[in-house]
């Protein structure tokens, strides 16, 4: 067994597994929450789109990058651009649901850890979208960006007025980011291989994905990483008691006088 990526055999002070079918219902229902919940704030269309210019401006004046700069890393050919709009389509989802599976098979503390950051940083997000409704820059014709799930395939988006399974004007924060740097950060801190430092990758190619898709801008990923790093400050990581030095010596010390008081007297001794 590598003692480097392997846990430890549990002892009296090793976290406890929760119930399996709660923790079924409770990951089933922060999938339903975010795949339904930001239908709430369909309708309003000309107020994402008001949001969407005004973010585009900001990011002028911020001087960041220009989306577009990605996209056309992209569009060298048809291949890359294809492989993208299947890793922004078919990634998120079970990347996610896989992360959480491990952790519950193999680090229980970690896990309920890592499930209370990404719900508070869903619902921190849900909340947002229903007060700040943004078209992506895909939808704006002055990023001069094109739909490359639309042309190239495959696309997980029908045309915005008669798609009924998602809401298309909640682009900021960018959840693909938020929770696939959330993927990283949890195996970076469960894991102790030296290699761990390469989960980093994954949410460096959605990064680059989702902007050079043209589904988020850069302030999306800013605000996926702010909401996320405010989460991680409050919700952090119960530390698990030492039982090594602290727990053993106890353990033999009352071993030690148990054994004093029930060892017989010996009548007589030394007469």
């Amino acid at each position: 067994m590598n003692a480097r990526s392997e846990p430890a055999e549990a002892g009296p002070d090793a976290p406890v597994r929760p119930p399996l079918v709660r923790e079924l219902l409770l990951v089933a229902g922060l999938f339903l929450v975010y795949k339904f919940g930001r239908q709430l704030a369909t309708g309003h269309t000309a107020e994402a789109f008001r949001n969407a210019h005004h973010v585009w401006d900001w990011e002028r004046v911020l001087r960041l990058p220009d989306e577009g700069t990605v996209q056309s890393l992209l569009l060298h050919g048809d291949t890359l651009v294809h492989v993208a709009n299947t890793y922004y389509a078919a990634v998120h989802f079970p990347a996610t649901l896989g992360f959480l599976v491990w952790l519950y098979l193999r680090r229980p503390a970690h896990y309920v850890w890592a499930r209370r950051v990404l719900a508070a940083v869903t619902g921190a997000a849900l909340v947002l979208h229903l007060l700040f409704p943004l078209a992506p820059p895909r939808m704006l014709a002055a990023t001069g960006l094109i739909d490359t799930a639309r042309l190239y395939g495959p696309s997980v988006y029908g045309p915005p007025r008669t798609d009924a399974l998602s809401n298309q004007f909640a682009a900021m924060p960018s959840l693909h980011f938020g929770w696939a740097l959330m993927l990283a950060v949890g195996l970076i801190v469960a894991t102790r291989t030296r290699w761990r430092w390469l989960w980093l990758l994954h949410p460096l190619v959605t990064l680059l994905v989702v902007v050079g898709t043209a589904n988020h801008y850069w302030l999306d990923v800013i605000a996926a990483t702010a909401l996320l790093g405010l989460a991680l400050a409050v919700l952090r990581l119960p530390r698990a008691r030492p039982r090594t030095r602290c727990g053993l010596p106890h353990r033999r010390a009352e071993v030690r006088r148990r054994s004093s008081a029930e060892r017989p007297e010996l009548v007589g001794a030394g007469r």
